[in-house]
């Protein structure tokens, strides 16, 4: 892997992950107006939770036609976000960012219930590959591989920086879950804070570690694989199974079978095991319904200094699918009391996932070393 980095018209930076050795020579050659951030954050007393408010980014790129995606490569004279005329990875930083390194601070409130920070961290754009039209899915082993190493790349580079506690790399995926630009690609959001979702996860590690003396996700992972009945795929390094209490009525997690905190702490082979089982679940789930399937896929990773003895690495992909001309809209109950009511049980589910991804999930057990480290 080669990284080359450069600076884009506005400040910005940007990098390119290639597989081979290719000589690039970053120059944009837009005229565009530096980006100025105006985010903050605020605290909610009740829910003890940070709420970023970021009104500059109302007027982000919206559903430009393919022949004005930015995330094509620069051809001619038309202008892109990835000033070369191809590519096979490449990160930038947003233009239109939730958190940035330069958030000037926000006027004090005089009110000890009215708690404002400046939103100070990192929005990355990762675009997968230059091809406009396909997926995630659709990409070559060495590809997708190459992606893997980005994300590591990045949250390694992330967690240095001194604003930042906790990196998350994500992909929302289809216009069913609000997806604005086609082209393939995902983000990563470095926080100043622990998300509200990792943090409870930890409060709950951190519960079970003192009454139980061991890790709650590995004794997750363990059970899920000796109960067999939720796990629709094994390899030597991975394992893919939907959770016992799903919420969603598609919902996978896949979760290393060695202990590690987040992408970075990867090995080779790890990372090798690790593309080819993800392009194998993506593809499953596409099969699911006949249709692309929308996703969210979210990779949960330790906070960058805290806790990190607890945390596992592990990915969520969730789709707001039911059936393939239904979907799941969160109601009452789910947006308002956060109590999730799903009408697929996750065995049938598991059970439909086992069929399209090939049948049984042992076929490789032999290859399998038993238990998780």
């Amino acid at each position: 892997m080669k990284i080359t980095t450069g600076t884009l018209a506005d400040g910005r930076e940007i990098l390119f992950f290639d597989r081979a050795d290719t000589l690039r020579v970053i120059e944009d050659r837009r005229d565009i107006e530096p980006v100025r951030t105006r985010s903050e954050i605020r605290h909610d007393s009740l829910a003890d939770q940070w709420v970023a408010v970021t009104a500059h980014r109302q007027g982000r790129t919206h559903l430009p036609p393919a022949d004005e995606c930015p995330l094509c490569p620069s051809v001619g004279d038309r202008l892109t976000e990835i000033p070369e005329p191809d590519y096979d990875v490449a990160v930038f930083e947003n233009r239109f960012p939730s958190f940035a390194l330069d958030v000037p601070d926000p006027p004090e409130t005089g009110e000890e219930l009215f708690v404002r920070l400046p939103a100070r961290g990192r929005c990355e754009v990762v675009c997968f590959t230059s091809a406009h039209t396909g997926s995630f899915a659709d990409l070559p082993h060495d590809h997708a591989r190459l992606v893997i190493d980005a994300w590591a790349q990045r949250t390694e580079a992330l967690s240095a920086l001194d604003e930042v506690e906790q990196v998350f790399c994500f992909e929302n995926r289809g216009p069913e879950i609000g997806v604005t630009l086609h082209h393939p690609h995902g983000q990563i959001y470095a926080y100043p804070f622990a998300t509200p979702t990792t943090a409870q996860m930890l409060r709950s590690a951190r519960s079970y570690a003192e009454r139980v003396g061991t890790n709650l996700f590995g004794d997750l992972l363990a059970a899920e694989l000796r109960a067999q009945t939720r796990v629709v795929w094994q390899s030597r390094h991975w394992a893919a199974f939907v959770p016992f209490a799903a919420r969603w009525p598609v919902e996978v997690h896949l979760y290393p079978r060695r202990q590690v905190p987040d992408l970075a702490a990867l090995d080779d082979a790890e990372r090798d095991d690790l593309a080819e089982t993800y392009l194998t679940l993506l593809r499953g789930l596409d099969a699911l319904f006949g249709v692309p399937l929308p996703y969210i896929a979210a990779w949960y990773q330790a906070p960058v200094r805290h806790h990190r003895d607890l945390a596992w690495l592990h990915l969520r992909v969730f789709s707001i699918r039911r059936a393939p001309e239904k979907l799941k809209y969160l109601a009452g109950s789910e947006s308002a009391m956060g109590a999730f009511i799903n009408d697929i049980t996750p065995e049938d589910m598991a059970a439909r996932l086992q069929t399209v991804m090939g049948g049984t999930p042992l076929t490789t057990v032999e290859a399998i070393d038993e238990g998780t480290s």
